[in-house]
């Protein structure tokens, strides 16, 4: 059985409180987006998707994507707090199973390749984000 690793990106953070804790609506889903916010989505927020990387042709079940996390927030302070959260969740992490479909495959790292930029969404008024990448071999086979 494979997973795509953007479900198992995301089923991983859903499992990360500091960061939950701060992108969960009232009714308990989170705020995680692959690949992009939808329309009029309530802040904060992370989208992410994977932006390429490679993969081994000797090992086909373990991929090393490049992701890009957009954390955005209504303002500066809050877009940073929400990266904090997502750097601490992900930098430096090894072997961590996660479970999806009742399948557990393995995040095997993660290290940040760019630190986090404050970025301002001129086309989107009150939108600010903290952009990072963050480079990860994933088990995507069991």
């Amino acid at each position: 059985m494979t997973s795509d690793s953007n479900t198992i990106v995301r089923n991983y953070l859903i499992t990360q409180t500091a960061l939950t804790d701060l992108i969960t609506n009232t009714d308990g889903s989170f705020r995680i987006y692959c690949p992009r916010l939808p329309e009029n989505t309530d802040l904060p927020a992370v989208s992410f998707f994977t932006r390429g990387g490679v993969s081994n042709p000797h090992i086909t079940k373990i991929v090393h994507p490049s992701l890009q996390f957009d954390c955005w927030a209504n303002n500066p302070i809050e877009a940073r707090e929400v990266y904090c959260a997502l750097f601490w969740s992900l930098q430096g992490i090894q072997m961590v199973n996660v479970v999806v479909g009742g399948n557990t495959f393995s995040i095997m790292s993660a290290i940040e390749e760019v630190q986090g930029q404050d970025l301002v969404d001129v086309s989107i008024p009150n939108y600010f984000r903290v952009l990072t990448f963050f480079n990860m071999m994933i088990r995507v086979g069991t």
